[in-house]
């Protein structure tokens, strides 16, 4: 049984808190966050220890593993803390706003990263990895196009855009990494953005409306579009087109029950409104990585370099939207 500490005790932290609780073979021993009354009730739910001080997981042998699960500026601290007490690491995207402070963090723990595991869930979506192997299988040949669209349903409230690091750092870089899962190496970033959606999103120097296209090493295109609104519910399709074929994953509702009648034909069910709704199965898919790869001595992946690449991307093009020029994107 792997004893795991959770550093957060908000929407994401509760995510992987029942994730833990699912899983056969790992156990929440202790739940962090300054906030006592929210560590208290995730503890108090699976059975776990609350904590305001981050110490007690650090010190705390019988734990192997964290999540760091808190807000973006604690990362790096808490993940360089609990790779030096040699714990094994899945820490939230992004690793820090900074690739300044990214780096700094990097070079500290050099030849301890390994241990470190990115939560970018997307590449762990059932319907996602399955396209990407059927891709890497050479089913539909070279891979000429991949697009995403990823839409939220309603733009997050002023006070977490605010601190969120602009829609690239903070939504996008999803999909930046799932762009890398399927073409490898990024080599140019060209990014257009717009407000046409809340006026506090523009207030704070944000854009809630983007198009990315991306060129892998290879030559190959890629265009991820992004929204914080979406009438129609959670926003999330892929399509891969190569030399020979095309792989699509479309929205997902909550059955596939369709009505047909004089108002209209295969009328569906809305799609899931929730980014928890939908990739359920990916968190939980995630973890269980994590966990082999722990007892099996495996790097996990995605791992500190993989937080690091995607960064990268959301830094460039947000040069490239300032700029209005393609950028050129370094090792």
């Amino acid at each position: 049984m792997l004893r795991f500490g959770l550093f957060g005790a908000g929407r994401i932290g509760r995510v992987h808190a029942a994730s833990l609780a699912a899983h056969p073979q790992t156990e929440l021993a202790v739940v962090h966050d300054p906030v006592e009354a929210a560590a208290l009730e995730v503890a108090t739910q699976y059975g776990a220890t609350p904590t305001q001080d981050a110490g007690v997981i650090l010190g705390d042998r019988s734990i192997g593993a964290v999540i760091i699960a808190s807000p973006t500026a604690t990362h790096v601290d808490l993940l360089a803390a609990s790779v030096r007490a040699g714990k094994a690491v899945l820490c939230e995207k992004p690793i820090d706003l900074d690739l300044a402070r990214v780096d700094a963090c990097w070079e500290e723990l050099r030849g301890l990263e390994s241990t470190v595991m990115v939560g970018f869930n997307r590449r762990f979506d059932p319907t996602f990895a399955e396209i990407r192997d059927r891709v890497a299988a050479g089913e539909i040949g070279k891979l000429e196009q991949l697009l995403i669209t990823s839409r939220d349903p309603a733009p997050a409230p002023a006070a977490y855009i605010a601190g969120s690091g602009g829609l690239f750092r903070d939504m996008t870089i999803h999909d930046f990494d799932l762009a890398r899962f399927f073409l490898g190496e990024v080599v140019e970033v060209q990014a257009t953005g717009a407000n046409l959606i809340e006026p506090y999103i523009a207030e704070a120097g944000d854009i809630d409306s983007a198009m990315v296209v991306l060129r892998g090493a290879g030559g190959e295109l890629c265009q991820i579009v992004n929204s914080r609104r979406c009438a129609f519910g959670y926003d999330q399709r892929l399509e891969a087109f190569g030399a020979d074929g095309m792989l699509t994953a479309q929205n997902q509702a909550a059955t596939s029950v369709r009505r047909s009648g004089a108002a209209g034909t295969e009328t569906a069910p809305p799609y899931l409104t929730f980014f928890l709704d939908r990739y359920t199965p990916a968190y939980r898919a995630e973890l269980d990585h994590l966990v082999s790869c722990v007892e099996q001595g495996h790097a996990p992946s995605p791992g500190f370099a993989d937080g690091r690449a995607a960064l990268v991307l959301a830094d460039a093009a947000n040069e490239s939207m300032k700029t209005g020029q393609a950028v050129r994107v370094a090792g």
